[in-house]
């Protein structure tokens, strides 16, 4: 069953996110933060099962930007 990992820098270590079941964990490395959330999920699913849909749907993973000057204007109105 294939997920989605997200991976941030922290302040201080690598924070990972599979957004299909919530489910967060960390590490000093991408790798290791990879590693650390395969392990979450599989306890994950272990433990709560994999909800219905999970892991079957397709992901579309992209970013976007801002202006700033939107964001500040939106914000005192």
């Amino acid at each position: 069953m294939e997920f989605t990992a997200i991976i941030k820098k922290g302040e201080k270590q690598f924070v990972a996110l599979c957004p299909e079941l919530d489910v967060v964990s960390q590490g000093h490395s991408i790798e290791e933060a990879l590693k650390n959330l395969k392990e979450a999920v599989e306890l994950y699913i272990e433990e709560i099962g994999v909800p219905k849909g999970a892991g079957s749907e397709d992901i579309f993973v992209t970013s976007f930007g801002v202006k700033l000057h939107e964001i500040t204007d939106s914000l005192r109105t």
